[in-house]
């Protein structure tokens, strides 16, 4: 079923007082969101049917919603949910933003709309072209442009004399800039470069490699999230992985080959104290599960019923394996890496879901536009398997909103449903609590059959609704004008 032939289906379920392009990307000093099914976020119940009442781009009041009370009178802006669920708006804690693959010039809004329409109003950029990257914030923050809010975590990749490391980081404190992620550093810059941050009251956000550090020193250097899994089950470890003598880190087919082999060789006890090491000290697990997908299951990555539609020929040419491409790694791959992957994931779930009765901090993000994962739909596909781990719905919800928040610092003000909150909402024309693939855009045919429901109507940043099936169509337009000229032919005939 085609995302027009829809539409009529869905200003029926979820309806406006104004018509939805009148709405869409317009600020409203006074706008009401009727009869809805609300997920505060903090891992409560869904309560309601209530009326929210959203002024100046803050929620005012949260009541039960009476088709007679005064503010409907007074309010001509309103969104009417028909029963559907509102959640706060997704926060992606993993993000890049792209604008030019493999040569192909990739347009902003075709990232930022895919990322609103997937429910993110929020996310923290671990690394893109800065400058970029920077004007998006500012732009977004102004609403000059329709895109999420920006968090600017520049990378800083690498070993570096100690010289070179302050010159570095003095420079980009010198804009404005979030916080840090480090990646790839041997112990002595690695813990150089946190003094650095923690003096300058700047979050670390730690992306590990192979090096002679662990979850250990994040902990004891005030890191503020560990990125994916990387060092986690390293620290437990009795000496080192059980490596091949051939083994070349540089090569990306070994590296991740052997990642999906070291869940296996951790120690339970040295990996709980880990652990418990990591919830004294408050650093963060963000873990990504999405990303690492294809290496379970290949086939059901290049597979994807949305590349059809929404993957630009920008990243279908980046995803075609090849050795010099970042995560391009699958030239080589077998089931027997499979195999070992799908054992990796199932130690990892049990770890995951450890650190969480342990007290510990779960995020959510997805890196996408790497491995076959688009962005927003990896994000999606991360809240999937964040369940399979063991995590209620609303344990995921909170994860992407209240605990994503709370990594943030800015738990005050984002992250929930709750009067005084900035107004960061998604709403969904049927209950993602019992199945988050309602989430998914409503011209993916639901699994079930089921197409009187499905899809994310509304997102709403700082107040302003954005009209999903509205952006999901220019995406769509965008993707076709690029396949005019950058033809690919690898996932999309």
């Amino acid at each position: 079923m085609k995302l027009m032939n829809c539409l009529p289906l869905l200003f029926l379920l979820v309806t406006s007082t104004l018509s939805a392009q009148d709405m869409h990307n317009q600020k409203h000093q006074d706008m009401l969101i009727t009869n809805a099914m609300v997920v505060v976020g903090v891992g409560t119940p869904a309560e309601g049917p209530y009326d929210i009442h959203i002024k100046n781009g803050l929620i005012k009041t949260l009541k039960s919603s009476s088709k007679d009370s005064d503010i409907r009178k007074e309010i001509t802006e309103q969104i009417d949910a028909k029963g559907g669920y509102v959640l706060p708006g997704f926060i992606n804690m993993h993000a890049h933003s792209m604008y030019k693959r493999s040569g192909i010039d990739m347009s902003q809004p075709y990232q930022h709309y895919l990322w609103l329409a997937s429910g993110i109003t929020t996310i923290r950029d671990l690394g893109s072209d800065l400058e970029q990257t920077l004007k998006d914030k500012k732009q977004s923050a102004a609403h000059e442009i329709i895109a999420p809010r920006v968090f600017v975590y520049p990378g800083i990749w690498g070993n570096h004399t100690e010289k070179d490391l302050k010159d570095k980081m003095s420079d980009l404190l010198k804009k404005d800039i979030d916080g840090f992620k480090f990646g790839m550093m041997d112990k002595q810059t690695f813990h150089a470069a946190s003094k650095i941050a923690n003096k300058n009251n700047m979050p670390v956000a730690n992306h590990v490699g192979v090096e002679d550090m662990n979850a250990w020193d994040n902990i004891k250097a005030g890191t503020t999230t560990i990125e994916h899994w990387y060092g986690v089950p390293d620290a437990a470890l009795h000496g080192v992985q059980n490596f091949p003598s051939d083994m070349n880190y540089s090569n990306e087919l070994h590296r991740f080959r052997y990642a999906g082999r070291l869940w296996r060789e951790s120690d339970p006890e040295k990996l709980t104290a880990v652990l418990k090491g990591m919830v004294e000290a408050n650093v963060a697990w963000n873990p990504t599960l999405d990303i690492y997908e294809a290496s379970r299951d290949l086939q059901r990555a290049v597979t994807a019923p949305w590349f059809q539609d929404y993957l630009h020929p920008g990243l279908e040419k980046f995803f075609k394996p090849d050795a010099d491409s970042h995560g391009s790694f699958f030239w080589g791959w077998t089931t027997e890496d499979e195999t070992y992957w799908k054992n990796n994931y199932q130690i990892w779930f049990k770890v995951l879901r450890q650190f969480a009765d342990l007290g510990g901090t779960i995020t959510t993000g997805e890196d996408g536009g790497y491995i076959y994962q688009l962005f927003g739909f990896g994000y999606l596909r991360e809240l999937h398997l964040q369940q399979e781990a063991g995590f209620h719905p609303l344990e995921v919800i909170k994860h992407a909103t209240v605990n994503s928040a709370k990594a943030l610092g800015q738990g005050e003000k984002l992250g929930q449903i709750r009067v005084g909150y900035v107004a960061d909402m998604v709403i969904v024309n049927g209950n993602p609590l019992a199945d988050f693939s309602v989430l998914l855009p409503r011209n993916i045919k639901p699994i079930t059959g089921d197409e009187t429901t499905g899809g994310i109507v509304w997102t709403i940043k700082d107040g302003i609704p954005y009209h999903v099936p509205t952006m999901l169509k220019a995406v769509r337009d965008m993707v076709k004008e690029s396949r005019k000229t950058n033809q690919i032919d690898y996932l999309v005939d």
